[in-house]
């Protein structure tokens, strides 16, 4: 199941992600500037949030896995239409209707997952998660291979086939779809919002697709700006994605008995010094470099977020929080894609990190103020153990099951 899954969560990510490395064939072949393809960027991400805050609760009403098929298939049209287009409005409406799909499709697959195996929750959704950065983090990558020997319609071609080939594998997954009588009768989630750690995870979930999408909107245009030779340049985006497959499952483990709250705030605040110092080295070879160690920390500690809010949440709205989880992401991630596209056009690559790592500080500092009674929450990986989360004091958050 978790492979099933993993690969078609991979799959929805990599599709926001595509564009990244593309903004010179853009501007070349079709006229689109580089601020333009900022705000096709940005606007997905915002579709993303809406979708995921509208939509993706209907999976803990019982339809989960409806959500998913429909999701992918909604997801795939709008890569379709991207791929066909070659005019600003096409690429745009097409990037909308892609957002919608993934934000609908991504936070019912998190659901399913974490109620296929609730004792190691930590595990399997370090697993998920880690595919989900690991698919945004590679598609930029896939442009990079394919554009170049195909031209700018293969990355979209080539995602949408990998998600439908997936597809059917997905939906005969057995589903753990919630009993008419427990459904929720809230539509949206904003509710969960009232359970303080639940917003500061979602705080701290938006933060680290700050720190992804400043990443990514910045590395191509970064080591053109710097001579870098092309091939570091594209070898980069990809190796910066394999830490994340291979220590995501660790990390989601050490969140879940560490803490996430703790985990999250090491990483996160490790990820503004990385940042920083991308916007500080005066060689491609050198930001290369320390984003090879910058990717070791991602793989360990990226899941903590979602981690934490699986655990604050009630059973029968885990669709819904992973939805409010993942329209703090897309929202922060599309107006940190269209800020720093701005920032670097007008100040250069030092003042567009700077931006980013800046914004990153502020942004803990209220997730984890606003998480403050859960900071040392726990839950054991043995089944045979209590797994109810403990915070100290005996203070329990609202909400929690």
């Amino acid at each position: 199941m978790l492979f099933a899954f993993g690969g078609l969560s991979a799959m929805l990510a990599a599709g926001y992600g595509v564009l990244f490395t593309i903004v010179d064939e853009y501007n070349t072949e079709y006229g689109i500037s580089e601020s333009q393809i900022g705000y096709v960027i940005g606007i997905g991400f915002l579709s993303g949030f809406i979708s995921q805050v509208a939509i993706a609760p209907y999976a803990d009403r019982g339809h989960a896995r409806k959500v998913v098929v429909v999701g992918v298939l909604v997801s795939v049209a709008g890569l379709l239409l991207m791929a066909i287009g070659t005019t600003l409005t096409p690429i745009i409406i097409g990037r909308v209707i892609n957002g919608i799909g993934v934000g609908a499709a991504s936070p019912a697959v998190r659901r399913i997952v974490i109620l296929a195996d609730p004792d190691n929750l930590g595990n399997n959704l370090g697993r998920l998660l880690s595919a989900d950065v690991f698919g945004f983090a590679m598609g930029p990558a896939i442009s990079a291979i394919l554009v170049g020997p195909f031209g700018i319609p293969a990355p979209f071609l080539v995602v949408s086939a990998a998600a439908l080939i997936l597809l059917p594998f997905v939906a005969r997954v057995p589903v753990d779809e919630t009993a008419v009588e427990s459904r929720p009768q809230n539509r949206l989630a904003f509710d969960l919002l009232k359970i303080r750690p639940f917003a500061g995870a979602t705080i701290l979930a938006g933060v680290a697709f700050i720190m992804i999408g400043g990443f990514d909107a910045l590395w191509s245009l970064v080591h053109d700006e710097l001579g870098t030779a092309e091939w570091i340049a594209n070898l980069g985006i990809t190796l910066f994605a394999v830490p994340l497959v291979f220590l995501g499952p660790w990390g989601g483990r050490k969140a879940q008995t560490f803490g996430p709250f703790k985990l999250a705030t090491i990483g996160l605040v490790a990820g503004a010094g990385f940042l920083t110092g991308y916007g500080l080295l005066p060689t491609g070879g050198l930001i290369f470099a320390l984003a090879m160690v910058h990717a070791l920390s991602d793989g360990a500690t990226i899941s903590a977020a979602g981690v934490a809010a699986g655990m604050v949440v009630p059973d029968d709205r885990q669709a819904g929080a992973q939805g409010m989880l993942g329209a703090s992401q897309a929202l922060m991630a599309g107006v940190m894609a269209m800020v720093t596209g701005e920032v670097y056009e007008s100040f250069g690559r030092t003042a567009a990190y700077s931006v980013v790592a800046g914004s990153m500080l502020v942004l803990i500092c209220v997730g984890l103020w606003l998480a403050r009674d859960a900071w040392s929450i726990t839950r054991p990986l043995t089944p045979d153990a209590d797994v109810a989360a403990t915070i100290p004091r005996g203070r329990r958050a609202r909400g929690k099951r």
